[in-house]
């Protein structure tokens, strides 16, 4: 369980550096990570409450990730 907790950060970490510099998102390298993280974090923890998720925890990682960094908006484009 722990290890997979910590690989869930890692990706989460990856996907949102990766999202800041391909200019996927404009909202700063920092806050595209917290958000990546907070996002897998939440998905992570329904998947072991209720069970729901894709089957492999790298999927759901990526998969919450780059959810977190559409649902939440952070940076208002003109």
């Amino acid at each position: 369980m722990f290890p997979t907790m910590i690989g869930t950060v890692v990706i989460a970490g990856i996907v949102g550096y990766l999202a800041e510099r391909s200019n996927f998102t404009h909202n700063g390298i920092l806050q595209s990570i917290i958000i990546c993280v907070g996002g897998a974090f939440l998905f992570y923890f329904v998947r072991l409450m209720f069970g729901i998720g894709f089957g492999s925890a790298g999927l759901n990682a990526i998969a919450s990730s780059v959810g977190a960094l559409i649902i939440v908006p952070t940076h208002w484009r003109k």
